[in-house]
């Protein structure tokens, strides 16, 4: 074929349609370039034996770069042709002494000349002559991070790193700190033996986190041979020796800075700071670290391994094996506190006698430990996951857990029990998690579903149909949805190590898992405190008429300060409204009536904590509510108190997030993040703000009023009631929320600092912010109300 030009073709930079391809991004276009490469390689070496045509369509693919890495290989004299560019492919090209300018064979430099216009780079006229290459050689050089000597001649590695879909440009989501780190490893490590060119595409993965063990390692004084890019004994034996704190600079600053930035903390730098300890806190406390600011291993493993220091203590564990009293009381005793047991057995001839026996459940309990419930069949395997199969399982689930009297609210974890790729988590678990979703809404969201499985499945899972819940495979390091990617930021275990506890008839084989403070509490008994919607209707209605019959003029109040009992009846809620009334409780207490502590809200399916809902609600039928832009103390007691709260957890965190808007949009009223304004809490505001408001105008007792709310469809329009009769317009709570935080009002104000003050120490008031950055919290909470609002409106 004769030599291929496009003369309007002559910048340097990396083509857009390239580069967008490269980054994984669905485009139509058609580069002329790479659809010359196509024709040209296909056409050329079509008659080879071994050699694979590609696709002739324009479009940058790895069935391109296979099939020039064939035809490499077929000009470099090797018979057996493959898609991998291996150790043969490396040697023949180190024995040429790289690609260079003085290379004769045209068709290697043609190959060349076509990989570059398919990498994203103006490689000149594909004639087979070296001198463009040059300079398209250099321009990658310099995107890999390495000196412009590089450029010529060309060695086996960058040859290699060449005919991949990997990016040396930043591509859409990702990061300049991820970039510019992935450069530095170029620049230092190369020249090691196995270090292979990182792309530098701004977005951690398992390629960059295996190169960076091995930067690790290397810095250990490890060598080629003995590093090996996985978290081994040496690697472990090292890391003891070389903790990081506010003293430490250079390379091992360096490393450690590099490896919060791939956990979302932080910035690149060689100098550990003040600033990076207050954001080491921060990362220690969301994995359950001890809060020290300083790299110990325990921190430098919880960085760079899904277990963490696989032999720290865990508070949880999950056992195949049914529990009879000596093995519950021996998992007791080693110090787990919660066991995950199993709903059912695999459906499948002589299956392992894994499922909850009867009686067991109890034994669980005597023996003082809490129980999270598993499902897992056969999901082993890409062929296990439909949506039918996870409606299926769900309704399976479902009848076992209340065969069993796990309460309402309970979460299920539905197991993911292999390596799922990002393609078949796509194609298959995320619609058979639909299908779990589905069939779990179908009995009347009596449970919730959790996901098991690598940190990708639990996060992609989670995003894609709101799991309450994960419960992360963190022990299996290998697998590829633990490399590049963080916990979830709704994990609430982390299955790290398995050991065995207890001796003779007590010896039994479980999971260690460390877990999470305020996420799943796991189920301490069955046909408990958690009850279904007309359950806690009955009850409210049980309390209020023994306050009928206590004292009729304040029968109302009575039963919510009971119902808000003893949770919110210390200093501040005495301080903003009055002591209870303990003889009324004790009255009720005496009588045996059983507390519903939650029920699962019938629009979300989550469960609501009655004790907040009564409280908010106690709060405004005693302040009321004032006008628009104003505020007093019933906000405080509702909806403005976790506004406060969730402000001093922004300023907690005020160094990863810098926009108040951005972490009220990602944060505020969500059922994936942990938060101190979960939906959950403005569910509650939302329902206490609309029933006080009625309570307060007189149009009937509290009782009735949930009853209405609750059993009569009033819970349907919560929110627009709630967004109406508080605020009016987006503007409107805008300027509440402003005027929550501003205001210099004692009865405010003061309430308002102890509840930030609460979350965060350290945090400023809100008045002495920068001009526009409280404004842009207030906006984001005012945005993320109006959108729920509306989404009520269509559901």
């Amino acid at each position: 074929m004769t030599d291929v030009t496009l003369s309007s073709r002559r910048n340097l930079a990396p083509f857009s349609a390239a580069t967008a391809a490269l980054s994984g991004e669905d485009t139509m276009m058609v580069d002329e370039m790479v659809l010359a490469a196509q024709q040209w390689v296909n056409a050329t070496y079509r008659s080879v034996s071994g050699f694979v045509p590609c696709r002739e369509d324009g479009k940058t693919a790895w069935s391109v770069m296979y099939s020039l890495t064939r035809a490499l290989q077929h000009e470099l004299g090797i018979t057996t042709l493959s898609d991998n560019f291996g150790p043969t492919t490396m040697s023949r090209i180190t024995a040429r002494g790289g690609i260079h300018s003085g290379e004769t064979n045209t068709n290697i430099v043609k190959i060349i000349q076509c990989a570059y216009w398919c990498k994203g780079y103006n490689a000149g006229v594909i004639n087979g002559v070296y001198n463009d290459t040059i300079a398209a050689t250099g321009r990658m050089s310099l995107d890999a991070g390495v000196p412009q000597s590089y450029a010529d001649p060309m060695s086996a590695k960058f040859v290699k790193a060449l005919l991949t879909m990997d990016a040396f440009v930043i591509v859409a989501g990702g990061s300049t700190a991820v970039r510019s780190i992935q450069q530095w490893m170029n620049q230092r490590y190369i020249g090691r033996r196995d270090f292979y060119y990182t792309p530098c595409d701004g977005n951690f993965s398992r390629d960059v986190q295996k190169s960076f063990l091995r930067a690790v390692q290397f810095e250990l004084g490890m060598t080629d041979d003995q590093a090996t890019g996985t978290f081994g004994p040496g690697t472990q034996s090292g890391l003891r020796s070389h903790p990081v704190s506010t003293a430490t600079s250079g390379v091992w600053a360096s490393l450690f800075t590099a490896a919060m930035v791939f956990n979302g903390y932080g910035s690149f730098s060689s100098t550990f700071t003040s600033e990076l300890a207050g954001q080491l806190r921060t990362f220690q406390r969301f994995s359950e670290l001890d809060q020290s600011g300083t790299g110990d291993f325990a921190t430098w493993a919880q960085l760079l391994v899904s277990t963490g220091d696989p032999n720290r203590a865990g508070r949880a564990s999950d056992t195949a094996t049914p529990l009879d009293g000596a093995k519950a009381r021996a998992i007791h005793d080693a110090g787990y506190r919660v066991v995950g047991r199993y709903l059912d057995n695999a459906a499948v001839a002589n299956p392992l006698n894994k499922k909850i026996q009867p009686g067991e459940l109890a034994t669980i309990f005597g023996a003082g430990l809490r129980v999270f419930p598993i499902q897992q069949y056969a999901n082993n395997s890409v062929t296990a996951f439909t949506y039918a199969r996870g409606r299926a399982d769900a309704l399976r689930a479902h009848d076992i857990a209340r065969g069993h009297g796990f309460p309402r609210g309970t979460v299920i974890y539905f197991a993911v029990d292999y390596d799922a790729t990002q393609p078949e988590i796509d194609a298959y678990v995320v619609p058979y998690f639909r299908g779990v979703a589905t069939g779990l809404a179908e009995q009347g969201k009596h449970y919730l579903h959790g996901v098991y499985g690598s940190r990708n499945v639990c996060s992609e899972v989670t995003r894609t149909t709101s799991a309450r819940w994960s419960f992360v495979l963190g022990m299996s390091t290998g697998y590829s949805g633990n490399l590049g990617f963080t916990l979830p930021a709704n994990w609430s275990f982390n299955q790290i190590q398995t050991v065995t506890v207890g001796s003779g008839s007590g010896s039994v084989s479980i999971d260690k898992n460390v877990q999470k403070t305020g996420a799943d509490p796991g189920v301490g008994s069955v046909g408990g405190s958690v009850g279904d919607v007309r359950s806690y209707v009955e009850h409210v209605e049980a309390v209020q008429a023994l306050a009928q019959a206590w004292n009729p003029s304040v029968a109302s109040r009575l039963t919510m300060e009971y119902l808000r009992h003893p949770n919110y009846t210390g200093y501040t809620w005495v301080s903003l409204f009055g002591h209870v009334d303990e003889e009324f409780i004790d009255h009720v207490e005496s009588t045996g009536l059983q507390r519903v502590k939650s029920y699962t809200d019938p629009f979300y399916g989550i469960e609501i904590d009655t004790a907040h809902f009564a409280a908010s609600c106690n709060a405004l039928y005693l302040q009321g509510a004032p006008d628009r832009g104003a505020v007093n103390k019933g906000d405080i007691g509702g909806w403005g108190g976790d506004l406060c709260t969730f402000y001093g957890e922004w300023r907690r965190d005020s160094d990863s997030y810098a926009s108040g808007y951005v972490y009220s949009t990602q944060r505020l009223a969500k059922l994936d993040v942990a938060s101190t304004f979960k939906l959950n809490d403005l569910v509650e505001d939302a329902d206490a703000f609309v029933v006080g408001r009625k309570l307060r105008a007189g149009s009937g007792s509290f009782a009735s009023l949930v009853r209405q709310h609750l059993l009569n469809g009033g819970y349907q329009r919560r929110m627009s009631d709630f967004w109406s009769q508080r605020f009016g317009t987006r503007t409107g709570a805008y300027d509440t929320a402003m005027a929550l935080l501003t205001t210099n009002d004692t009865p405010v104000a003061v309430p308002r600092e102890a509840l930030i003050q609460q979350t965060d120490p350290g945090a400023a008031p809100p008045v002495l912010l920068p001009d526009g950055v409280l404004e842009d919290f207030a906006d984001g909470f005012a945005s993320v109300l109006e959108d729920i609002v509306n989404l009520e409106a269509r559901r």
